[in-house]
């Protein structure tokens, strides 16, 4: 399987016992995420769907980032990741934003040889985690496939804490 299905269950648990929901706004994955999140089983109850926004005009246009500094980082920095999350969650209704910017192939004329990403979840209108992980694939698939589980992970370790932390202030 692409993605992993115990963790996308694991979030999808998390959701719908909060009765909570998902959105996301992509770029280097290219639509991955939504595919992974849409093939968790009950999918349609708690993920609310995203937009793939792939050059500056659309990130623009669709996501309201501001053109002036993304220009300048050709869309792809933490606080763009973060514009984002924050976009996705409006436009979707959803409590949870992810959203994520990056590189899935070399990119020598702009110096890129190490191949990243930057990311951002954001809940209830607030970013709530952000950062930027490193793909070490070689294919353009692979590298989106495996950003895509990165940031899976990270969703699935904020809500394993965030439900930690509600069952030690409920004692």
């Amino acid at each position: 399987m692409l993605y992993n299905e115990i963790m996308l269950n694991d979030i999808k648990d998390h959701l719908l016992a909060f009765k909570e929901t998902l959105a996301v706004a992509e770029s280097v994955t290219s639509g991955h995420l939504q595919a992974a999140f849409s093939v968790a089983k009950e999918a349609m109850n708690f993920f609310q769907g995203g937009i793939t926004t792939y050059n500056l005009g659309q990130k623009c246009r669709h996501l309201s980032i501001e053109p002036i500094r993304a220009e300048k980082c050709d869309c792809i920095s933490e606080e763009v990741a973060r514009q984002m999350a924050l976009k996705s969650t409006e436009l979707f209704l959803s409590n949870f934003g992810i959203g994520i910017t990056g590189y899935a192939t070399k990119v020598p004329e702009k110096e890129v040889d190490v191949l990243f990403a930057y990311f951002a979840i954001a809940y209830n209108k607030e970013i709530i985690h952000s950062g930027k992980i490193i793909s070490k694939k070689e294919n353009s698939v692979e590298v989106q496939v495996d950003y895509s589980n990165q940031v899976i992970e990270i969703l699935f370790q904020l809500l394993h804490k965030r439900s930690l932390e509600m069952m030690i202030s409920d004692d």
